[in-house]
This record gives C-alpha cells, structure tokens and sequence, in this order.
C-alpha cells in the first residue's frame, strides 16, 4: 500500500508538473515523473489521431486515401521537426545537467530562428506542388480532386508542426514534460471539438468536408504553439528566453544543425520508407489504402504513448551525462526499455483479440476492415520488439547520438525493408499482406541491431 501511494503521489507531482533535479533523484521516480506527462501528451495526440480519421472515415474510402497519402508525405515535415526536436531534447538537457540555464534559453531561441526558416522554405514548396505530389504518390483523378485542397492547407500549416515538435523537445530536454503534455492537450483538445464542426457543420454552417479536417488540425496545432511561446517568454521557469538570449548566434545554429541533421536523416529514412510502402499499397486500390491507413492510425494510437514512455530515456540521459554520470544514464535506459516492453507486451494481446473491432470502429466497409484488422495482428507480432528499439534509439538521441539510429535505419528500412515489401507484395503476390509481413520483420530487426550497439557504449563519450 506505501508503495502505491508513493507512485500517485509521484504520479500526481508529474501532472501538477513540479520542476526536479533529475541527476539526483531515484531512477524509478526520475521515470514515473518524466514519462507521466510524456505519455499523457502522446495519448492525447493518438486519441486526436484516432477521432480525426473516424470522422474522415465518414466521407467515404477517397477521403480516407487522401489522409492517408498526404501524411505519408507530411512524414517528411515530421522529419524535420523531429530532428530538430532531438538536438532540442540532448542541448538543453546537456545545459541543464549542467545547471547552465541561461545557456539553455539560449539554445532553444536558435532552435526556434532554425525551425521556423526551414519550416517556410519547406510549407511554400509543398503548398505549390500539392497536386502534383500526390500524383506522383499514386493518387487516382478521383483522390486528387477530393483531397488536393486538404493537402494544401495541411503543407501550408508546416510551421506550427514544426515549432510544436521543437518547443516541446526543449521542455522535455529541461524537464519539464508538463508544458510539453499540456500544450498537445489544448492543441488537440480544439483539433477535437472543431473537427465535427468544420466538416460536417452545424446550423446554417453547411461544413467544409474534408478541407475543414486540415482547417481544425491547423488551427488547434496554433493554439498550441500560442501556449507554448507563452510560458517560454513568461520567465516564470526554469527554461525560459529573455531580452539577452535574443541573439543570433552562428556557432550554436551550426551545432543545431549537426546534431539535427542525423535526427532528420533517420526520420526521413523512416518517413521515405514509409512513403515507399505506401506507394506500394496504392498499387492495390482505394480500401486497401484505406484499410492501412486505419491500421496505421490504430497502431500510432499505441506506439505514441510508448514513444513518450521511451522520451523518459532521451531525458535522462542527456542530463546525466551533462551532469557526469554516465552508468546512471544506462541504467535509466534499461530500466525504461522493461516498461516499454511490458507495455506493448499487453497492447499485442488486446489487438489480437479486439483487432478486428477496432478496425470496424472506422469503416463500414468489409474488405476495408479486413485488410485493417490484418494489419493490427500481423504488424503487433513484432510489438514486444518495437518496444525495446524506441528506448534505444532515444537514448542515443539524447546523447546527441543521431548518426548511429541514421545508419541502422539506412540499412533495416531501405536496404532490406522496402526491397522485401516489394518482393513479398508485387513479385511473389502477396498483397498488403507482405507489406504487413514486412514491417514486423524489419522493425523486429532495428531493434536487435539498436540494442547490441547500445550495449558498446559509444553514446557515453558525445560531447554536443
């Protein structure tokens, strides 16, 4: 029982969101405390992601190909604001560990200039050749004309993807992964409500169809970026910008970019991979995609919160390092890695047996939630796995480690995963089925090649 109430009490220090130095408390705790909020946050984004694609559903398996198509593409801009979100993550928590706080507030105003330059260079592109992006994914005339105005809202609103990404990075990177959880509360929060709204309408308002899904994503996405702009800017906390940290500064821009160009490259590895396997699938038709695009949905509503558990890692390692505490730092990392393997341990076993009504939660459409339900039994016989890579791959990330996750990625996602779906699916005919097959099978992989190099203990050494 005193074991249980100190876990709620800790539980409910996390959520109120209780500023700690976590190079000094007990390893247990430093995990509850940061991982809490982590995991909060990212329920939240996976239940927004689960209720978007069901009101999308909706609008019939077009609509549901046009999402599924353009967030494969918008992977990229992930990309990038993940990779940016890393350097955020292993500087700040560098500094921190440090206790070289205004050094901190500095680093996140470079990160913010670097965000945003790179987030209009790349939202004026994609707004331009939105048509013709989705054409070269494999979008028939149909899909095009339904979803072309989707896409240019959502590639125009890459901004605040970004800055959402690299803010919160930052706040996990000081410790502070309550600001991070509720700021993609209130963002999808209003991505919730407005939802409903601006597609189907209410009143007089007829609704915007599937354009008004890409104006209620934008706009709550905004809201977020407003909440947390604000409390970097208040000084009320312990990562905050003033007036003397609103300078340029080449060198730390330089180092951003370096350390972000490994995080970039293995998420737009993934992201390409992605966009390959999809492009594939496209081959099959529209309920094939669509059933993979709800199989993908339902899959991120469980990984994102392994995500944030595995984020747990990327913090603590970076300020125990920073703080010279290197075998501290491992043992943060095993300890996580445990959690997250039990975690998804359970969500295999749920999705084995409540798969198929998951899948038919989101369409009405037979071979659409076969081929879904498919995708969640097969692609979970690799989740215990999955479960110990993301702990590994963030632990290097917040060691400022990127390059290693950028090589395994190299070679698990592009050298062996997209030339086996492409066997597996179109050679040999087997569908999406070998698509699925071949996801389990690679990701599996990534996370064996991740674990034996995290045990060589390289990470340790990085400075950044």
């Amino acid at each position: 029982m005193r074991s249980q109430r100190e876990l709620l009490r800790l539980i409910w220090a996390a959520v109120k969101g209780q500023e700690q130095d976590y190079t000094r408390l007990s390893l247990k705790g430093s995990i509850v405390l940061l991982a809490t909020p982590m995991i909060l946050e990212m329920l939240m984004e996976s239940l927004f992601a689960v209720v978007d694609i069901f009101f999308v559903g909706r609008l019939g398996p077009a609509a549901l190909a046009t999402v599924g198509l353009t967030e494969s593409v918008l992977m990229i801009v992930y990309s990038v604001g993940m990779g940016i979100s890393m350097a955020g993550t292993a500087m700040v928590a560098r500094r921190v560990g440090e206790k070289k706080f205004k050094q901190a507030g500095s680093t996140t105003f470079q990160l913010l200039a670097t965000g945003t330059v790179l987030a209009l260079l790349m939202g004026l592109v994609t707004f331009l050749f939105a048509e013709e992006i989705l054409r070269l994914m494999g979008a028939t005339p149909e899909i095009i004309q339904t979803g072309v105005g989707y896409a240019r809202i959502i590639f125009a609103g890459n901004l605040v993807i970004i800055l959402l990404f690299l803010i919160n990075g930052a706040f996990r990177g000081a410790g502070q992964p309550h600001l991070a959880m509720r700021a993609l509360w209130i963002s999808n929060a209003a991505n919730l409500v407005l939802d409903p709204l601006l597609i189907f309408g209410v009143g007089n308002f007829t609704g915007l169809g599937l354009e008004g899904a890409a104006w209620a994503t934008t706009t709550g996405r905004s809201i977020g970026v407003l909440y947390q702009l604000y409390h970097l800017f208040n000084g009320r906390h312990l990562l905050k910008i003033t007036q003397e940290n609103l300078v340029l500064r080449l060198k730390t821009v330089a180092k951003i970019l370096k350390v972000s160009a490994g995080g970039m490259g293995q998420f737009m590895i993934e992201s390409a991979s992605w966009i390959f396997l999809t492009r594939i699938v496209a081959e099959s038709g529209s309920s094939a995609l669509a059933g993979y695009t709800i199989a993908f949905r339902v899959i991120m509503f469980t990984l994102l919160p392994a995500w944030g558990l595995s984020s747990a890692a990327a913090t603590l390692v970076g300020q125990n390092l920073g703080a010279g505490k290197p075998r501290r730092a491992e043992l943060s990392v095993l300890i996580t890695a445990r959690y997250n393997m039990i975690f998804l341990g359970v969500v295999t076993v749920a999705f084995f047996l409540f798969g198929k009504h998951l899948a038919a939660f989101f369409s009405q459409e037979q071979q659409v939630v076969a081929i879904a339900s498919e995708g969640l039994k097969i692609i979970t016989l690799g989740y215990v796995f999955f479960g110990l890579g993301m702990v590994m791959v963030q632990a290097f990330n917040g060691a400022g480690d990127t390059r290693t996750p950028t090589l395994i990625n190299i070679l698990v996602l592009w050298i062996i995963e997209i030339p086996l779906a492409y066997l597996l699916a179109l050679h040999l005919g087997y569908g999406i089925t070998g698509i699925f097959a071949t996801i389990a099978c690679s990701h599996s992989l990534h996370a064996l090649i991740s674990w034996w190099l995290f045990r060589k203990g390289r990470w340790k050494t990085l400075q950044v």
